[in-house]
């Protein structure tokens, strides 16, 4: 039942029990007697509408028992003028009734409609960027971690994400990379088909990248030149990049994981959705978090276009 039913409702309740009060006083007036009604159940719950009701019907109750003490004064102007009152109210009543029945209930399909174009204009981009960046599309293999973000499986039994969650995820992660400075993140995008995006994403956001390999221990060995402490490291894919997470988790820093349907979020603070393993896929999740990374640190950077990110990348041939 919808707000809208449940404001009908109470209404005509009301106007129902407004017009029995008003016809039990008139009854009395002429002298007729009517049989008390029986009294129900009381509502758990009392609306305004019934409070407004149960307030008049008091009023009116008190006036029609001081008449039974004076017969002689009905035939008075007092009556005259209570009885004009009574009338008046009624009149109230029956136009608001009126007015609620003018109320336009919306079909439950067109407010799911209205629902998904509030929620399609709130998204990072439009719906069809999403769907032809195939960020939805997952794996056969679910893992228990990803189950519950899974929409429905496809005729081929690939798992399908959730748009709308991928979309507040993305939005999540960049809220909680806009916690750190360039200096503290290091991406880490063992993937060929994410390298392109990762570089320009480091570019642009000044986060240091470790694409075709991840030299091991700069996170845990103090003795090596390159050894580095970093608050945050970002991971494409938890099992290509498995050694600077293991590296991360060891020295106890925060974990932002990319994981498709396959992938385990064991370790991670934080979370994103999609498919990892398309250069489109990867490409629209740089570009989102690129963008709204520099929005909210205030980097000023040319970022290229969506169409750029979205490129199919080109796989060296394997002799």
């Amino acid at each position: 039942m919808t707000v809208i039913d449940n404001i009908k409702e109470n209404i005509e309740e009301g106007l129902e029990k407004a017009e029995e009060v008003v016809e039990e006083i008139v009854e009395k007036i002429e002298g007729k007697k009517k049989p008390a009604r029986k009294s129900g159940k009381k509502s758990e719950k009392i609306s305004d509408d019934e409070k407004n009701l149960a307030e008049i019907e008091s009023v009116e109750t008190e006036a029609s028992g001081k008449e039974k003490n004076s017969l002689e004064k009905k035939k008075t102007g007092n009556f005259q003028v209570s009885l004009t009152t009574l009338d008046k109210k009624k009149k109230l009543f029956e136009r608001a009734k009126k007015l609620s029945e003018q109320i336009l209930e919306p079909k439950t399909e067109e407010l799911k409609e209205q629902v998904k174009a509030k929620k399609r204009t709130e998204m990072l981009v439009p719906i069809e960027e999403y769907v032809k960046s195939g960020v939805y599309i997952g794996k056969r293999a679910v893992t228990p971690d990803m189950k519950p973000f899974v929409y429905r499986r496809r005729a081929d039994g690939l798992a399908i994400f959730d748009t709308n969650i991928v979309d507040e995820k993305i939005k999540e992660a960049i809220e909680f990379l806009s916690k750190f400075i360039p200096e503290e993140i290091i991406l880490v995008c063992k993937r060929q088909t994410g390298w392109n995006a990762a570089e320009m994403f480091s570019k642009l956001t000044g986060i240091r990248v470790f694409t075709k390999k991840y030299p091991a221990g700069i996170l845990t060995n103090t003795n090596l030149p390159t050894f580095t402490e970093n608050e945050l490291t970002f991971v494409t894919d938890s099992w290509l990049d498995k050694n600077a997470l293991h590296d991360t988790l060891k020295v106890h820093r925060k974990v932002l994981m990319i994981c498709d349907t396959n992938n385990f979020a064991k370790g991670a603070d934080k979370v994103i959705i999609g498919n990892n393993k398309s250069s489109k896929s990867l490409g629209l999740i740089f570009y989102l978090l690129a963008r709204g990374y520099c929005k909210a640190r205030g980097i000023e950077a040319e970022i290229p276009d969506l169409d750029w990110w979205m490129k199919e990348e080109e796989m060296p041939v394997v002799y």
